[in-house]
């Protein structure tokens, strides 16, 4: 699909807590409803490490003491999905209200349009990746599944059948948030030490179905990128599949007293992170 040009705000922001990238992300999609942004591409990464989960999924899936002994956050995205580890990733968000041609339709054709972009930024670090499509795969009730880069998506971008990126989208009046994490390297069983697991065989299965689902920019390559790398591709791509002149921005004043605000009143608090 060819797009008339258009322009985007390009944000790339220094690692930080998982509250403030969070917080970050809806303060952008108020301004992107409210008119007084563009839309959005935000580039970031996390510090500490985070687990974050999905919108709705259980608190207690996560092992509290183990996150703790770690060092490592807790958040709750505002979109949907299971849990993420992030660390050693480059994160993207795009945050656009639903009439943006790139994001009209449902959350398939929008997610169908960026995971494009998303491939050639994986094409042009010399990652033969692919999209997936075709019918979400289920997962029986009794599975012990709450790990992301082990539940099948529409879209999903994958590496000799690998998951490499996992991206979750959410359809608010305000406009679209799709946020989504690239591994870069580092062992992706870490997360399985800090969720909930009725016993160690349990946990160890996941860890083993983990390596066989997934993957990351280092296995791929057989080497490690920087960062900045794979971000100066990510931008790439987004310029070229979708047709954008991407201007570099940074919060604005506004945006940044309301992301303050949701991290002290959203997602820094036990009532929104242990909300179910």
């Amino acid at each position: 699909m060819t797009f008339q040009p258009g322009t985007w705000r390009l944000i790339v922001t220094s690692p930080c807590t998982g509250s403030r990238n969070m917080a970050i992300d809806e303060a952008l999609l108020v301004s992107v409803s409210n008119g007084e942004s563009l839309p959005v591409l935000r580039l970031y990464g996390w510090k500490p490490p985070c687990l974050s989960l999905g919108y709705a999924q259980p608190a207690s899936d996560v092992d509290l003491l183990h996150l703790t002994s770690h060092g490592y956050n807790l958040v709750r995205r505002p979109t949907g999905g299971k849990a993420i580890l992030h660390t050693d990733e480059l994160t993207y968000a795009v945050i656009a209200p639903e009439n943006e041609p790139r994001m009209i339709g449902g959350v398939l054709e929008s997610y169908q349009r960026l995971s494009q972009a998303l491939l050639l930024a994986l094409h042009l670090l010399g990652i033969e990746a692919q999209s997936k499509s075709g019918s979400l795969a289920t997962t029986p009730k009794n599975a012990q599944n709450p790990v992301c880069f082990e539940v099948p998506s529409h879209y999903e971008i994958t590496f000799q059948g690998k998951k490499l990126i996992g991206s979750a989208q959410a359809r608010k009046k305000e406009g679209v948030l799709q946020h989504g994490s690239l591994p870069l390297y580092g062992d992706l069983t870490r997360i399985v030490q800090v969720l909930a697991f009725p016993d160690e065989r349990l946990r160890q299965e996941a860890s083993k179905r983990l390596l066989q689902r997934a993957t990351t920019v280092q296995e791929c390559l057989g080497r490690k990128i920087s960062w900045q790398t794979a971000s100066q591709a990510f931008v790439a791509g987004f310029r070229q599949q979708l047709n954008l002149a991407l201007e570099i921005s940074s919060l604005t004043p506004g945006e940044q007293a309301r992301a303050d605000e949701l991290v002290s009143l959203k997602y820094g608090v036990p009532t929104w992170n242990e909300r179910i």
